[in-house]
């Protein structure tokens, strides 16, 4: 795909994020923010059988945050806890298909810092 195709992915994820809004009763949670960009991120996570059953984010910042947690919520649903446990950044930058300078990057990988704490709450309990 081309550079122009993937940032019209990435704006059509801001502009109508998939998976936007909080679960209730959510088997964990977290939230957290990146003070370079003012990016905010919650996530929370329906756990059943140690499956991503359901996942929402709220939060509010850059294009790129945005879009790249509703980009990583729609990839995570249905998966094992396993298998996001070993996501790394490389894994999320291959996902939103541009490259990214250093201050971008902790703006796309806000989102997966997030997931991973909630799923290390819901591993604590």
């Amino acid at each position: 795909m081309s550079l122009e195709m993937y940032s019209e992915i990435i704006l059509d994820h801001f502009k109508s994020p998939r998976n936007f809004g909080k679960l209730e009763n959510p088997s964990s949670a977290a939230k957290d923010l990146n003070p370079a960009c003012g990016d905010v991120i919650e996530i929370s996570l329906n756990i059943g059988s140690s499956i991503i059953q359901d996942v929402k984010f709220e939060g509010q910042g850059c294009a790129i945050s945005q879009a790249t947690a509703s980009m990583l919520t729609e990839f995570v649903k249905g998966k094992s806890i396993e298998d996001i446990e070993k996501l790394q950044p490389y894994d999320l930058f291959n996902l939103i298909g541009i490259t990214l300078s250093p201050v971008r990057a902790k703006c796309a990988l806000l989102s997966l810092n997030v997931l991973k704490t909630a799923l290390s709450v819901y591993s604590s309990k």
